[in-house]
């Protein structure tokens, strides 16, 4: 274990900007309140936000007040995670999460690309700027844990649509720690990536000979944490029109559509992520690693982590961290340093971010796809002219592809470094396939169109770093025989219940209680459960029983199959599939009846009365309570093949019941036509505040899966208006 801490250091942290000049901080709000001025908010029954200005600038000032309005605390968490200023708010705890977001984000670094941006993208991330600081100079009695004033520049931290999610996904917090660190007391808890509840989403896009009206269509499906994202429409006399998802903070809509077309993110597993094993010199002068045939000096930069002691004392700790032209090193494994390379282009993601919304046609969609940045997603796209394309990846770096990149490749030989990007013309895509539609749900992109679809063998391997998922088999199913679709059976479609992971899982459960002996105890003791399993149609429903029996079971030979899968090179759902014991899988099944019967009194207990819906607090980590009031949901995890995915990513153990924390954050439909048509639902209610009427109006329309009409014209959000006012004069 490498220690590079420079020690403890008593620290004072300023968690408020030094006092501006009167006459400054005179000007500021002379401008918020001007711009203020050419800003209307109309809040519709369901509170969402119909915000326009006269500019894009007005409307992105007039979005970051009303995210505010509706939950400032999770637009300041995204910020301060984003810029690796958490330990300041939560606790020593968090250094290390702070120390990976610094190894890629510094606040001189980003100021200096502030400076360096178009003068248009200024504008914007001025507005962005303004609109949250002329929230808190509204709302005195809001009180920021870290950031009191925000700043233009903060917004190229977060320019994408994940918090960091190729740092967080590429660097473990763990082995950080292990390199850097002192202390492994202090490492956050790490899901086991095997069995961590599925993130991702889906998207379908159906061509206009599929629909019953001949228009094209679009499922919108981000499967994030609840409440991760802010449901608004944003329009200015500029052009801007575009209705959907936004993360927290962002100044754009992430996920969602315009009158012309809309898009839809899917997480992506294209390969952008490398790491590089670093042969290490120590000189008097510093540490060298060797690239060919010269030894190149490392760059070292001291970062300073502050933090909340249990006290309330501002304390910091300071780290030297390494970094080759690649970017920073990152653990050591096998005795060398292992350096990590990934996109850095915040400019560049921000203009592609923000343009995409404002795209009429494919061809300027196509044009925003060029900036290629775009790292963690893929797109299902959809338009009014009856087009829809996918668009697999977005940032791929050209590579060798004599190395195996899923591996640390050799850092001294340079052919290992990146030749740079594949072209867009060069990405797997798809356009008008002849089967009439297209999905993903985080699966490979050779099944995304049917028989229709791009071809493995065509494309180097690190353009998919997947295989099918029940969701993908799922989709298809769904989606390959109708020719009819509307709206209401698009919804359909998104909603049907069908577990698809149980038609290969539960057969060989079977095949090992039929092959028991009559004198075995097992063969009377699971006799009921499995009579139920068989007699099952693999669909997930309120009031069914044996939804319970194969969940519980199937959760609990996922936990105990994970050591074995890993042991024997094998994928976890593979290894449950095909490569668990006939004993293992019984023994799963004794466990799931003894553990329903234990929480409920009986195993025969319907999936309705475990799996629920409950909104309770307004904690960014939601707190549950079986006395408390819930509501049934009738769908399941993604893991099992659920399409409308529901699961719990944490509290396990906390409660008998299951409460939902992730899957279907945000759902929309849209019918793309002479005249837009959509529906859509936000879990619980757009509101974080308890005591509003839109914290939990939505919960039921979300667990039933009848969504509501959206409002996209004028006319509709006017006539269904429950309040319209301009920027501090809510109320008035």
């Amino acid at each position: 274990m490498k220690h590079l801490f420079l020690g403890f250091l008593l620290f004072v942290v300023a968690c408020s900007p030094a006092e501006q000049p009167a006459n400054q901080a005179s000007s500021d709000l002379a401008r918020w309140e001007a711009t203020a001025a050419r800003v209307t908010i109309t809040r519709d029954k369901w509170g969402v936000p119909h915000i326009k200005g006269k500019t894009d600038a007005d409307a992105v000032f007039g979005m970051l007040y009303a995210q505010a309005e509706d939950d400032f605390n999770r637009i300041e968490r995204n910020y301060i995670n984003a810029m690796g200023r958490l330990a300041e708010d939560l606790g020593e705890d968090e250094i290390y999460r702070d120390l990976r977001m610094k190894l890629f984000i510094q606040p001189s670094e980003m100021k200096k690309k502030y400076d360096e941006s178009p003068e248009w993208l200024q504008k914007l991330m001025v507005a962005f700027a303004d609109g949250l600081n002329y929230y808190l100079h509204t709302h005195p009695e809001v009180k920021p844990k870290v950031i009191t004033h925000f700043e233009p520049w903060m917004a190229l931290t977060f320019s994408e649509g994940s918090i960091g999610g190729d740092i967080e996904r590429g660097v473990s917090m763990a082995r950080l720690a292990e390199f850097y660190g002192d202390d492994m007391a202090n490492v956050p808890y790490e899901a086991d990536p095997m069995t961590q509840e599925p993130g991702g989403s889906n998207g379908f896009a159906i061509a206009p000979e599929r629909t019953k009206n001949g228009n094209a269509m679009l499922l919108v499906n981000p499967h994030t944490s609840f409440y991760f994202r802010h449901e608004a429409h944003i329009m200015s006399d500029e052009g801007l029109n575009a209705y959907g998802a936004s993360t927290w903070g962002q100044f754009f809509v992430y996920q969602g559509f315009n009158e012309r077309l809309g898009w839809m993110h899917t997480s992506t597993y294209v390969d952008v992520i490398d790491e590089y094993a670093e042969t290490i010199i120590e000189k008097d002068d510093g540490m060298y690693y060797q690239y060919g045939d010269e030894q190149r000096k490392m760059e070292t930069r001291v970062i300073d982590l502050p933090y909340k002691a249990d006290d309330g004392s501002m304390k910091q700790k300071q780290v030297t961290a390494y970094f080759t032209h690649r970017g920073p090193v990152v653990r050591s494994e096998d005795g060398k340093w292992i350096s990590v390379r990934l996109m850095e282009e915040p400019i560049k993601a921000l203009i592609q971010s923000y343009g995409r919304t404002k795209a009429q046609n494919y061809n300027e969609f196509y044009e925003a796809m060029k900036g290629l940045t775009n790292s963690s997603n893929n797109t299902v796209y959809a338009d009014a002219d009856g087009t829809i394309a996918y668009f697999h990846g977005n940032f791929v770096p050209r590579r060798d592809t004599s190395f195996d990149f899923t591996q640390p490749v050799d850092g001294s030989n340079p052919a290992t470094d990146w030749q740079g990007l594949h072209p867009l013309e060069e990405h797997i895509h798809i356009k008008d396939p002849a089967n009439g539609w297209i999905q993903n749900t985080n699966n490979w992109p050779y099944s995304a169109a049917g028989e229709y679809s791009p071809k493995k063998e065509d494309y180097p391997a690190y353009f998919s770093g997947t295989t099918e998922n029940y969701r993908g088999i799922h989709a298809i199913e769904v989606l390959k025989d109708k020719t009819d679709f509307d709206i209401d059976s698009l919804i359909a479609a998104a909603y049907d219940s069908h577990l698809t992971g149980f038609d290969v899982l539960l057969p060989p459960l079977f095949a090992a209680y039929d092959a028991l002996g009559d004198d075995d105890a097992r063969k009377a003791q699971l006799a009921e459960p499995i009579a139920a399993l068989k007699a099952w149609d693999n669909r997930s429903g309120v009031d069914s029983v044996p939804t319970s029996v194969a969940i519980y079971w199937g959760t609990d030979l996922m936990m105990a199959s994970r050591s074995k899968a890993r042991a024997a090179g094998m994928g976890l759902y593979d290894y449950m599939e095909s490569g668990a014991s006939a004993d293992e899988r019984l023994a799963s099944l004794e466990a799931a009846v003894a553990k329903l019967t234990e929480d409920f009194g009986t195993w025969q207990t319907p999936w309705g009365e475990i799996n629920r819906f409950q909104r309770i607090s307004p904690d960014i980590r939601q707190k549950f309570d079986d006395n408390a009031p819930s509501l049934p949901v009738g769908f399941a995890s993604g893991r099992w093949g659920s399409l409308a995915a529901y699961g719990q990513s944490y509290g396990q153990g906390e409660t008998k019941r299951i409460y939902g924390t992730r899957g279907n954050s945000f759902v929309a439909v849209v019918e793309f036509g002479e005249k837009l048509k959509a529906k859509a639902v936000t879990a619980g209610g757009l509101s974080n505040d308890p005591s509003s009427p839109h914290y939990y109006d939505q919960a039921a329309v979300y667990a039933s899966g009848n969504l509501r009409d959206v409002y996209f014209y004028e006319e509709d959000y006017k006539a269904n208006a429950e309040e319209t006012y301009s920027p501090g004069k809510r109320g008035q």
